[in-house]
C-alpha cells in the first residue's frame, strides 16, 4: 500500500511539474500576442476579476515584493491597461484598476484564453471531459488545503 502511494506521489509530482511548465508556456504565448510580459499578463488577469485592488493586495496575491509589483504596474500603466489612484483609506497604498482600454484588452485575452482551453479539450474524448474536470477540482481542493497549512 505505501509503495503504491509512493509511486503515485512520484507520478503526481512529475505531472504537476509538467502541467506547470505547459501552463506557463500558454501564458507566455498569450502575453506575447498582446504585447505584455508574462508578469504583466498575470497581473492584468487578476485585475480583470475585480473592479479595484490596492497594490498591497496584488503583491500578496501574486506573491511579489512591492518593488517588483511597482515595475509591473508601471509597464501596464505605460501600455494603457491600468490606472493608479490614491487609496483614500491608506494613502501609502495605491488603488489599481483596469482602464477602459484595459477592460477591452482583458476581455479579448480572456476570449483567447478560453479558445485555447477549448482546443485542449477537443484533443480529448468528450466523455472524458467531466471526469477529468471533476478530478482537477478535487486536486485543487487538496492542494488548497495543503497550501493553507504551510
Amino acid at each position: 500500500m505505501a509503495e503504491n502511494l509512493q509511486n503515485q506521489a512520484i507520478e503526481l509530482a512529475e505531472l504537476m511539474f509538467k502541467l506547470l511548465v505547459k501552463c506557463e508556456q500558454k501564458e507566455y504565448h498569450l502575453a506575447e500576442l498582446n504585447g505584455l510580459t508574462h508578469a504583466e499578463f498575470r497581473c492584468q488577469r487578476f485585475l480583470g476579476k475585480v473592479d479595484v485592488l490596492n497594490n498591497s493586495e496584488i503583491a500578496r496575491i501574486m506573491n511579489l515584493s512591492a518593488s517588483r509589483l511597482t515595475r509591473i504596474i508601471d509597464g501596464l500603466v505605460k501600455k494603457g491597461y491600468v490606472a493608479r489612484e490614491i487609496n483614500e483609506n491608506d494613502r501609502r497604498n495605491m488603488n489599481i484598476k483596469l482602464t477602459t482600454f484595459g477592460q477591452a484588452k482583458n476581455k479579448k485575452m480572456y476570449d483567447e484564453y478560453l479558445h485555447i482551453h477549448k482546443q485542449i479539450l477537443s484533443e480529448l474524448v468528450e466523455d472524458d471531459h467531466r471526469p477529468m474536470l471533476d478530478g482537477m477540482h478535487k486536486l485543487y481542493i487538496a492542494l488548497e488545503k495543503w497550501t493553507d497549512n504551510v
